[in-house]
């Protein structure tokens, strides 16, 4: 009888243990690619949330949780990683996903379960359309793709184009056609368009076509890897177009994979720490980098800030209750995070800047700002 007295108290101090632990937390599920063909992006992101993390480790009074599920680089995988989030882990909010193919697969699923899900660099305009609890802390691709349109235009005196997209991608395909659009109405022409699929390792056909239109500049608004091999293999055939890209560029692998032939590539991105003016930008990069010993990097400054404002959300409304984040969310408004001024709307698309930035000596270099 003792010893059954003495297990039964054992539990119960083991329950109330678990239960004053669940209490005491706010649970934050974080679905990234960490494994797979853009494994660069969630490792980085994932760093600059863990970063954030140590940097605003409480919020209500309470402990901040993170629950991180590898969706690994996969649509169907980030589908099931929202559901295991939201079914298993009993998170109260999600942040992720890195890409708008993938955020695209999660997000109506946590829109019909009511959690407020906020992605880091997840650019397409379909990724928040029509939904109210999806939203996202980077600029949208309507407004990149007029802005490097403009670059080209006005900055590299382009008035001829060729376009290689990733049709594998939402992301590429969508900017794709937002750069044309915005290209042909500043008089420019597209004289080749090509198309590749991710993974693709070999160029020649797209690269031929290039060849025989002669155009001034190339945009390929593809992620890191194959902008990089496209690069080098331009450069062997004798390529003379500048190339100019996107803010999936923005990974140091870029620099690994293409090397020299990366040199004086152009895009648009979200951060460059010598454009950094915030007050929590400028403690996020100390913290990161003597915590990383590696450079505060685009994708790592708009993890943090998902972060960040998310917390700042939970904080105003006061609650975890889904529908009162979400409503905070949608209101906020002069929020000076890692990467700038953030506004967001009932829209879910923050209203933010874009940075120019070229490769120069192995290195991103900042160029300049373009304010919305």
């Amino acid at each position: 009888m003792k010893k059954l007295v003495a297990i039964l108290f054992c539990f119960s101090l083991i329950f109330s243990s678990t239960i004053l632990f669940a209490n005491n937390t706010i649970k934050i599920g974080v679905y990234l690619p960490m494994t797979g063909a853009v494994a660069a992006y969630g490792q980085m992101e994932w760093s600059g949330i863990q970063i954030a993390n140590k940097i605003m480790p409480k919020v209500l009074g309470k402990d901040v949780k993170l629950v991180l599920v590898d969706t690994k680089s996969d649509k169907i995988e980030a589908a099931n990683a929202v559901s295991r989030l939201i079914q298993k882990e009993k998170v109260v909010a999600i942040i992720g996903e890195a890409i708008s193919g993938n955020t695209l697969a999660g997000g109506p699923i946590a829109e019909k379960a009511k959690i407020p899900m906020v992605s880091p660099t997840a650019t397409n305009p379909l990724v928040t359309q029509n939904k109210k609890y999806v939203f996202r802390v980077c600029f949208i691709d309507p407004f990149q793709g007029k802005v490097a349109a403009k670059f080209a235009i006005n900055n590299l005196k382009a008035k001829k184009a060729a376009l290689i997209t990733d049709i594998a991608q939402d992301y590429c395909v969508g900017l794709s056609n937002f750069f044309e659009k915005e290209f042909k109405k500043l008089g420019g022409k597209i004289v080749s368009k090509t198309h590749i699929n991710t993974g693709d390792q070999d160029f020649t056909a797209q690269l031929s076509s290039v060849l025989k239109s002669k155009p001034d500049i190339i945009y390929a608004p593809n992620y890191y890897t194959e902008v990089a091999l496209m690069a080098k293999q331009a450069k062997e055939q004798g390529v003379k177009a500048a190339i100019l890209t996107a803010d999936g560029a923005q990974a140091p692998e870029l620099i690994k994979i293409g090397g020299k032939a990366v040199e004086g590539v152009f895009f648009t991105g979200h951060f460059h720490k010598k454009a950094a003016t915030t007050a929590l930008a400028k403690k996020f990069i100390r913290v990161y980098e003597k915590s990383t010993k590696k450079d505060a990097d685009a994708f790592s400054a708009l993890g943090a800030d998902a972060y960040f404002v998310l917390l700042d959300a939970i904080k105003r409304a006061g609650s975890t209750d889904g529908t009162k984040i979400r409503n905070a969310l949608a209101s906020t408004k002069n929020f000076y995070g890692v990467s700038g001024k953030i506004n967001i709307g009932e829209d879910g698309n923050a209203v933010k800047s874009v940075v120019i930035i070229t490769v120069k000596n192995g290195k991103f270099e900042y160029m300049t700002t373009v304010n919305p």
